[in-house]
């Protein structure tokens, strides 16, 4: 069983390696000369992807095929400020360049647009706000060349009072996506509203690809066992690997909060229920210290039994992992 390990948007080991910069609002609302301000959001943009460039270098220097985009790439992207930007025209080859590396070094690459982002809002200006920032994210994607495969991940949104409605209103909104914006989306459960079990009863009716939080789903069950969940979870991959997110909490008062780094104990007893499928899949690392710890977990894993190293970031697993 074969895994590959990813981590999110900043390189802790890149020199200035954080390729989010930004401009406030109200910073922005002083630069009156509209052309002004366009030209200052397009400075900003372009060091976020020369920065997002160079860390894909390192990645690919690094043996790292999985990275996440941090979604603030393009400054005020959807804000009202930047109405009738073309930020894509404005990046010149930039985006083609990023893609094209993607593709010659075999990277797997997504986004997780932010909490804001709720398909199943029942107010209308909330449901418009999210589809705009659904397209952004899929213009990069597009601009950049990147084959439509999932590539967003999304939670399920809100309770509103009722689960049941608000799973129906997902639906309802999710059918009715562009198709170009709907294949593009995978969902994840989250760790206060939607378990796995939910997430992966509306991912098989919509046809959808799930991501697996192993730490949110610790949070957030209903006593359901990922062993009875993992085979069918997987399947809604159907010929992409499936993707599973890890991280450990902060401490035992704030335990939804992620840590600076993955205790292996935290992720070892679902690598042993996987190894039984022995299917292989890939590690997103979601912790504070970004790809420090996704390197220290491969080093924690690669000194179990049964574990080597078929890459800088990427394990085979022959059989159970020790202490269970």
């Amino acid at each position: 069983m074969r895994i590959r390990f990813g981590y999110v948007a900043i390189s802790l080991d890149v020199p200035e390696g954080t390729p989010n910069k930004t401009i406030s609002v109200k910073a922005s609302e002083k630069i009156t000369n509209k052309d002004d301000r366009m030209s200052r959001l397009r400075r900003i943009m372009l060091v976020n992807l020369e920065t997002t460039l160079r860390i894909l270098r390192y990645n690919a220097a690094s043996g790292i095929h999985l990275y996440r985009f941090t979604s603030k790439l393009v400054p005020l992207a959807t804000h009202p400020l930047a109405a009738g930007w073309d930020y894509i025209a404005a990046a010149g080859t930039k985006w083609r360049d990023i893609g094209d590396y993607i593709r010659k070094n075999s990277m797997r690459v997504s986004a997780h647009p932010d909490h804001f982002t709720l398909l199943n809002s029942p107010k209308p200006d909330v449901l418009a706000a999210s589809l705009a920032d659904l397209d952004y994210h899929v213009r990069i994607f597009e601009a950049m060349g990147i084959e439509a495969l999932p590539s967003l991940v999304l939670h399920v949104g809100g309770l509103y009072n009722d689960k049941l409605t608000a799973l129906a209103r997902f639906t309802e909104n999710f059918v009715q996506l562009p198709e170009r914006l709907r294949r593009r989306i995978m969902l994840e459960n989250d760790d206060k509203i939607y378990t796995a079990k939910d997430v992966l009863g509306l991912c098989e009716e919509l046809g959808c690809p799930m991501v697996l939080d192993i730490h949110h789903h610790r949070c957030n069950n209903a006593g359901e066992h990922l062993q009875d969940l993992w085979p069918r979870i997987a399947a809604t991959w159907s010929s992409v690997l499936p993707k599973i997110h890890v991280s450990s909490p902060k401490n035992q008062t704030d335990l939804r909060a992620h840590a600076d780094y993955v205790d292996l104990a935290d992720v070892r007893p679902f690598i042993n229920l996987a190894t039984k499928t022995n299917l292989d899949f890939d590690i997103m690392v979601e912790a504070k210290q970004k790809d420090k710890a996704m390197f220290q977990l491969v080093e924690d894993l690669v000194a179990e039994p049964g574990v080597r190293r078929s890459g800088q970031a990427t394990v085979e697993i022959a059989d159970l992992l020790g202490r269970g």
